[in-house]
């Protein structure tokens, strides 16, 4: 019964208009009748003309009502999906325990929204989901409505805006009252805005500019936050990739967006449950490691590692294989990572000097570098490059010590330094290996502290250009600057130094690992390892075969 209240308030204006044409179709029946046969049949001729004139005017009577006295076409086309019709189950949602068990609990009191009233609670209005994209926050809000049987209506935050002011104001509104209606016919409604950053950024005084509509939709969206009532269990799910505090304080306050999940990259764990999911769904050989994949992964979200199947899969099948192997896996990660192979033309020198640049790298990284594993080496052009030697973290780090910047510094320079011993000289391919080392050692010591001076604190926000005036400004001394700049250097030099005496030591080493790519153009893992201990040069791997 409450549903049928609820179509009849939803629809009320076409319910009562049916009537009206129907009981003006009925009089116009009678009247016919009623007349004699040459009015009638003159009548009913004419008809066709009227209608086509009633309705022009009708047109141009809404056109103007729309535009000047309802703010311009704010329709609003989202319908509403049921929870049961969202096929979203809470067993789908994996690689995030953290955040499931927080977005549970919200599910529980949407839920039990009765009791939690009984002991004087109030059921919470909004939801922010803060995260890097491709974790799930959109999966994991389906996911909610589905285990809440309630429906869902999603929308982007860049559909409430509009060029016209006041459109994106009156599509909020029409969005909560749909929501009110939908709540009050299945006993609740979770609204998704994703991207909620595209109207939620902090408001700015932009008096007749361009902010003055996003200004005006955000308003009408706390105005409707603070009306949703308890009776109404109506829950907001809001979902960002931008920093939490660029969005406006207003929005965040207790009362509105006042809970916040955040959803980040998945741990290794997480990554090996969701490889086993993703990989259930194709046919697969049975060398799949799964656990070796799930190191090979870190950093990566759920939707690349859904990308990661679904491009082994193409893989696969170009190369007409019945299953998908893990050389198919291997190649969609060098697909995704590191570009498409293309044929560049190269003298036999230039592709000699580039066999010595990778080895180089490949050394450093795999005797000296912390907490980074190579995986391959190519001479095959990539994507810019004539070469690249393919590393990635053993396993998640939150923060870098000294001696991990250290280890990015020489693994930047094995390239530079390699050409160097071999040749003399260098090219310029060690531009962008210089960039990534200098960048690092600025860091070091403009912002880090970690100088042989001594120097302590960021001086990096100290120079720069002044947004005022646009003129370049300094609040460091010559002398203080002399003396970081001398740090930088002396990081770079001290670091190519014993890159250079390692590379030196092992020149055998360097001249072997550039004579196989020369012959193979790619080495893979297994082909670096052995190479490695053929020299005596092994060390304990964090990635078992």
């Amino acid at each position: 019964m409450r549903r049928i209240k609820m179509y009849m308030k939803m629809f009320k204006v076409p319910i009562i208009v049916a009537i009206i044409v129907i009981v003006l179709l009925i009089l116009t029946v009678v009247g016919l009748s009623s007349l004699e046969s040459f009015y009638r049949k003159m009548t009913i001729a004419t008809m066709p003309l009227q209608f086509l004139m009633s309705g022009i005017h009708a047109g141009i009577f809404v056109f103007m009502y729309l535009i000047f006295l309802r703010g311009g076409f704010a329709k609003l086309d989202k319908a509403p999906i049921k929870g049961k019709d969202i096929e979203v189950k809470w067993k789908d949602v994996i690689g995030m325990d953290d955040a499931k068990q927080e977005a549970w609990e919200v599910v529980q009191l949407i839920r039990d929204r009765a009791k939690l009233v009984k002991v004087g609670g109030k059921v919470i209005k909004g939801l922010l989901m803060v995260g890097p994209p491709g974790c799930g926050k959109t999966y994991l809000a389906k996911a909610m409505a589905t285990e809440a049987r309630l429906p869902f209506i999603s929308m982007s935050g860049s559909e409430f805006n509009e060029v016209f002011v006041g459109v994106g104001a009156s599509r909020v509104r029409k969005l909560f009252k749909k929501a009110r209606d939908f709540a009050y016919g299945y006993g609740g409604c979770i609204i998704f805005i994703d991207e909620l950053d595209a109207i939620g950024r902090k408001r700015t005084m932009s008096w007749g500019g361009g902010g003055q509509e996003t200004n005006a939709t955000q308003n009408q969206l706390l105005v409707e936050l603070d009306g949703l009532n308890e009776d109404a269990n109506v829950v907001v799910v809001g979902a960002t990739n931008a920093p939490e505090d660029s969005l406006d304080k207003a929005l965040l306050r207790p009362g509105r967006f006042d809970r916040k999940l955040y959803v980040s990259a998945p741990g290794l764990e997480d990554r090996e449950k969701i490889f086993e999911y993703y990989l259930r769904q194709v046919k697969t050989a049975e060398e799949i490691n799964i656990p070796k994949l799930a190191r090979r992964a870190v950093g990566k979200t759920p939707a690349d590692i859904s990308n990661l199947v679904k491009e082994s899969a193409i893989i696969a099948t170009r190369n007409r294989h019945i299953a998908i192997s893990m050389k198919d896996i291997s190649a969609a990660f060098e697909r995704i990572d590191l570009g498409i192979k293309h044929k560049l033309t190269m003298t036999p020198l230039e592709k000699e000097m580039t066999a010595y640049h990778e080895s180089g790298h490949l050394i450093v990284t795999y005797l000296l570098h912390t907490t980074e594993d190579v995986f391959k080496a190519s001479i095959i052009p990539r994507g810019g490059a004539l070469g690249v030697v393919y590393k990635n973290p053993r396993e998640e780090t939150i923060t870098r010590n000294k001696d991990t910047l250290l280890a990015d510094i020489k693994s930047s320079l094995g390239g530079f330094v390699a050409e160097k011993i071999v040749y003399g000289n260098t090219s310029n391919g060690v531009s962008s290996d210089f960039s990534k080392a200098m960048s690092v050692a600025t860091d070091m010591i403009w912002r880090l502290g970690m100088g042989q001076s001594g120097l302590i604190g960021d001086y990096s926000g100290l120079v720069g250009i002044d947004p005022m005036s646009g003129q370049n400004r300094s609040f460091l001394s010559e002398k203080v600057k002399e003396t970081l700049n001398e740090d930088t250097q002396k990081i770079l030099k001290d670091c190519a130094a014993e890159v250079e005496e390692l590379l030196t030591r092992e020149r055998s080493l360097l001249d072997t690992f550039a004579k196989e790519l020369l012959a193979k153009e790619e080495l893979e893992y297994d082909e670096i390892e052995e190479i490695f201990k053929a020299h005596g040069n092994v060390q304990k791997r964090i990635i078992d075969k």
